[in-house]
């Protein structure tokens, strides 16, 4: 009976630790793909002459930022 009660329980902490810890790295994740991934693709872009596709990612980028603040 300890036995059930403690893998029941087992489960519930370490469940909610192993959810606190994905939402922990989707969040860093996000973080990471904007501040450093997203600038550095249109860099890239636009020193391989892809200027015309860089300046169009950036102008969605900024109206999606700005959609989402406005809401």
């Amino acid at each position: 009976m300890l036995t059930l009660l403690f893998t029941i329980l087992f489960f519930m902490v370490f469940g909610k630790l192993l959810w606190l810890a994905i939402k922990a790295a989707w969040g860093i994740t996000k973080i990471l793909f904007t501040i450093v991934l997203l600038p550095l693709i249109l860099l890239g872009l636009a020193a391989a002459g892809f200027m015309s596709i860089a300046f169009i990612g950036l102008i969605v980028v900024g109206l999606f930022s700005l959609v989402k603040a406005a809401l």
